[in-house]
């Protein structure tokens, strides 16, 4: 088929190419008929033109087939470059200073009525959309995420390749090595009843490259988990994987920094002062309540137990005794907040397992349920300890500290956004350190890694990992960016005997810890060098710099909250004859 190719494309012409003869192809974004003049919106994915038929200047056979023309159509037009009378109003349409009055017009293929017009994709279900995701795809808006996903890709690739790091492919089929999230498992139909995981992240592969020489590593890979999404989740997410041999924390955050630094130069067109802030874990968690926390607005948590201990109040002194700490926020011109609201609050943080909420109301008169409780001498100390003014609301908290921290951080952050309190023009990016090596889990009534069993402990806490494993601190970063962590990692065990210690700490016997990871533990007894890594969570880095919350905005083909795809119909049935090649068959 031969037909008019393009000379320009829809987002280049401007007015200094007026009473050039050119040809464009595209889509018919809107079409309009003014008294007889017809006007076309044709759209690439470079941007829009205008383009005429004029009855008083175009043949009538021109004329009559592009009265025939309707929105999404692909054509190919010719004509000649002209000022536009009036410039166009939409100033993100680049070429609104010119039009072009079309001498041919080809038809390259015809469309029926879409789902949803382009032009009003914002406006749409979200569900329709994910069903026709390649018409979604042809709105600007993503289309300009994914080029900017593209433009991601090529600022790491380069930065790592001029610093001398080797790209190299790690397998997609590997061993399941359940610690973390659910594997995703594929059945293996040349060994009957055995499995294939794919992979949460390269992470013992790398180690591996390490062990073999490649002393700088990275990689844009496909991870995969099996857990609940939300908006910033995915049931397959990409994510730039680095390693490097002969470093310790601050080697891999600088090497970080300097990929931070251009992107930011790239997508923000600002200059990322260096080094980066940082932060210990126990800071950022007392501060804020969280170990990615939101630092764009103020409200810091205060610790208040020994303070409100002095009251009468028998939560607060029980809580104490128990090991707990009493924590809490002041809320600015939260005194308005009414008692369906305080309700509210409270249900919303019982939802991170605290029992319940304290407040002050320091309205025209002090309301609190607690105030009894509390001589007015100790009132004012709390008062000033939060800095706390008529008008203002103080939410106390109290639990065991981990818990009641993070009750508060979320409510500071729910608080927040109600309120309007983040400012979304500024960028608060920094690094948190020092994570607890382990943490309890009730649920395995075992310690469980806190990053994962590969991370170093500080060489200051080995001691503590035979007494009080609780208190051992790791040598695990992450980098925090508005509220999100972007990218993370740490120092990795390298020694064999450290690594043998943590697997049993985490209640996996000789055979399991064998089973498991008897690759990695013989490769550690072969010569491996001090080594360490960072993986940059590129969908959420890419979503941060496009400026929308939810990363499927940034992602080709997205799943939904399900994990399923509306567009293909996955996860779908198989056939019985596939169940029998593979050795399987559905447990209803």
């Amino acid at each position: 088929m031969s037909f008019l190719k393009r000379t320009h494309n829809c987002g280049e012409l401007r007015l200094s190419d007026s009473g050039e003869k050119v040809t464009l192809n595209g889509w018919v974004h809107k079409r309009r008929d003014l008294g007889g003049v017809i006007f076309f919106d044709l759209r690439d994915r470079f941007g829009m033109t205008q383009v005429v038929v004029n009855p008083e200047t175009a043949d009538s056979d021109l004329y009559e087939l592009a009265k025939t023309v309707r929105s999404e159509f692909v054509i190919a037009i010719e004509g000649e470059v002209t000022a536009r009378p009036e410039p166009g109003k939409n100033k993100e349409m680049q070429t609104r200073e010119i039009e072009i009055y079309i001498s041919k017009l080809e038809i390259l293929n015809k469309a029926e009525s879409t789902p949803f017009e382009i032009s009003a994709a914002d406006d749409i279900h979200e569900d329709t959309k994910m069903k026709y995701r390649y018409l979604d795809l042809r709105t600007p808006k993503l289309q300009n995420n994914i080029v900017t996903r593209h433009k991601y890709y090529q600022i790491a690739r380069n930065y790592f390749s001029q610093n001398n790091f080797v790209e190299v492919e790690t397998p997609i089929l590997m061993k399941s090595t359940p610690e973390g999230a659910r594997d995703f498992l594929v059945p293996s139909r040349m060994h009957n009843g055995r499995f294939y995981a794919l992979p949460q992240s390269p992470q013992t592969y790398k180690q591996l490259l390490m062990v073999a020489g490649f002393d700088k590593y990275f990689q844009i890979v496909k991870c995969f988990r099996d857990e609940d999404l939300r908006a910033d989740r995915q049931p397959e997410f990409t994510q730039v994987d680095v390693e490097m041999s002969f470093v310790d924390e601050i080697d891999v955050q600088e090497t970080t920094e300097g990929l931070m630094k251009k992107l930011f130069k790239e997508f923000r067109n600002t200059e990322l002062e260096l080094p980066l802030p940082r932060m210990t874990f126990a800071e950022a968690m007392s501060r804020f309540g969280s170990d990615k926390p939101d630092t764009r607005f103020e409200m810091e948590l205060s610790e208040v137990t020994d303070l409100v201990c002095e009251s009468d109040f028998q939560v607060f002194k029980d809580t104490k005794e128990r090991g707990g700490i009493v924590t809490g926020i002041c809320v600015k011109g939260g005194a308005t907040f009414s008692r369906k609201k305080l309700d509210e609050l409270t249900d919303y943080a019982k939802k991170f397992k605290v029992k319940g909420l304290a407040y002050f109301k320091l309205g025209e008169q002090l309301s609190s349920p607690i105030k009894k409780f509390f001589s007015e001498e100790l009132m004012q100390r709390v008062f000033d300890t939060f800095s706390a003014e008529q008008g203002d609301l103080i939410l106390l908290v109290a639990d065991q500290t981990e818990t009641a921290q993070v009750a508060t951080g979320e409510l500071r952050l729910k608080i927040a956004k109600e309120m309007n309190l983040i400012d979304e023009s500024k960028d608060s990016i920094f690094w948190v350190t020092e994570f607890p090596l382990l943490e309890y889990s009730e649920e395995d009534e075992r310690f469980v890694a806190r990053h994962h069993p590969f991370t170093a402990p500080l060489t200051e806490d080995l001691e503590l990992m035979d007494s009080d494993p609780l208190k051992v601190r790791a040598r695990a970063y992450d980098l925090v960016w508005n509220g999100h962590e972007a990218a993370g990692g740490s120092i990795r065990i390298h020694q064999n005997s450290v690594q043998e210690k943590l697997f049993k700490l985490i209640g996996l016997s000789e055979e399991e810890a064998r089973e498991k990871f008897g690759f990695l533990l013989d490769a550690l007894k072969y010569g491996t060098p001090p080594h360490g890594g960072i993986a940059f969570g590129l969908d959420r880095q890419v979503a941060q710099f496009c400026n929308v919350d939810a990363i499927r905005d940034v992602i080709a083909f997205p799943k939904t909250v399900s994990a399923s795809s509306p567009m293909d119909g996955s996860p779908s049935n198989v056939s019985e004859e596939q169940l029998d090649q593979l050795g399987l068959r559905i447990k209803n």
